[in-house]
């Protein structure tokens, strides 16, 4: 069965148009170089011409006044002749030497086209074999990885299963039995997000990253935010909080997408920042666009890395085993579907502070009194239990 080709991803689109654009800034440099190569030989010969020319006026003249006999009017016109020809005949020679080194020019130039024509339809050739050869081989990769991720998930579902199976009948077990329990919950988490991620990598590189877009509050959204990752930063010792405005931010996003990004920024603040730390999240709006921030007040990043952060594999240390670098690119990936963009702030030190936006879909509307500002509305609905993987793994 034959395998359905690829899309041209923006990598290849950009490889190719850098590729054109270098090629003819080589034949724009080329053909500079020949015309100042030209010219320069061309000035050289113009220069020896008039040395060799007055060179030639120097000796006549020379001659003339050397010569002390009188000559009649036919010896003088025999020699102005004589010299005539003579001049005729160099100027015949030189016009035939210019014809014959522009024929020798244009020769080596188009000698010189036609190798470069055929050396780049050579390496266009090796180039289109080796894309195919690793799109097949990236075709297979992502088989077997789909494969494998449905299958250990699967497994993973069943360890869960089993744990919750083998809970005691009393309501309090053992408290060493409880905290391995939690453990193992945790490991089974941990592993469900590596293979999360992955899937996800394996999307963004077929161009095909699942988004379901529908209308949402983005105020909840922070909100689920703050709360899911509260017991981690508790049990971290940091203190988590939020800043939400009154009233309901309408936008059109994808809740599960947009979570996955705010559960990336936040276990990173997490992650890096110290015992007794403080993690932010904000939402502001202006100029059409709601802009999301998580602070924290770890050590910060330097510089040179705050673009490099999301990029894939990329850690701010080089020896930094905490993670495998992918949760900021997805991240990245997500937001940039969602036409916003992400970014981030910092000072060694004094913490960081990761932006991401999102356009405003709708007027800000108030908050009936009595409400909570944030639950008091009914939140985005949520997909059904497992959907997040089904749609992950098509």
């Amino acid at each position: 069965m034959a395998r359905p080709a690829r899309g041209r991803s923006v990598e290849r689109a950009k490889t190719d148009d850098s590729l054109r654009i270098e090629r003819k800034k080589s034949d724009d440099t080329r053909k500079a170089h020949r015309a100042s190569a030209e010219r320069a030989a061309d000035g050289v010969v113009d220069h020896a011409r008039a040395v060799a020319d007055a060179v030639l006026s120097a000796a006549r003249l020379t001659a003339d006044h050397a010569s002390l006999r009188p000559r009649g009017r036919g010896q003088a016109g025999a020699v102005v002749g004589e010299r005539a020809r003579a001049d005729r005949a160099v100027r015949g020679e030189r016009a035939t030497a210019d014809v014959t080194l522009r024929t020798d020019r244009k020769d080596q130039a188009d000698a010189l086209a036609a190798l470069l024509v055929h050396e780049r339809a050579v390496t266009d050739a090796y180039l289109v074999t080796e894309r195919a050869r690793s799109d097949d081989a990236v075709a297979n990769r992502d088989d077997f990885l789909g494969m494998v991720a449905h299958d250990v998930r699967n497994l993973l579902n069943g360890v869960v299963l089993s744990l919750e199976l083998l809970r005691p009948s009393d309501d309090e077990p053992a408290p060493h039995v409880a905290a391995a329990a939690n453990r193992i919950r945790r490991y089974v988490a941990r592993m469900n997000r590596l293979i999360g991620d992955l899937v996800d990598l394996t999307s963004i590189d077929a161009g095909k990253l699942a988004m379901a877009p529908i209308a949402g509050d983005a105020a909840a959204l922070v909100a689920e935010a703050a709360d899911a990752f509260q017991p981690a930063a508790l049990e971290k010792g940091v203190t988590l909080s939020a800043e939400i405005p009154a009233g309901t931010l309408l936008a059109v996003f994808d809740h599960d997408r947009l979570l996955q990004v705010f559960a990336n920024l936040i276990a990173n603040s997490i992650k890096f920042t110290p015992l007794g730390g403080k993690i932010g999240l904000r939402v502001d709006v202006g100029r059409g666009m709601f802009r999301f921030c998580v602070s924290d007040t770890g050590p910060g990043i330097p510089a040179p890395m705050l673009n490099a952060v999301f990029e894939r594999f990329r850690q701010v240390g080089a020896n930094d085993q905490r993670g495998q670098g992918l949760g900021l690119y997805i991240s990245k990936c997500i937001v940039e579907a969602h036409r916003g963009r992400i970014w981030a702030e910092s000072e060694l030190g004094k913490g960081t502070r990761m932006y991401f936006t999102l356009p405003v879909s709708g007027a800000r509307r108030s908050v009936s009194p009595g409400r909570d500002p944030v639950r008091g509305h009914a939140r985005v609905p949520r997909r059904g239990k497992g959907t997040t993987d089904r749609r992950r793994r098509s």
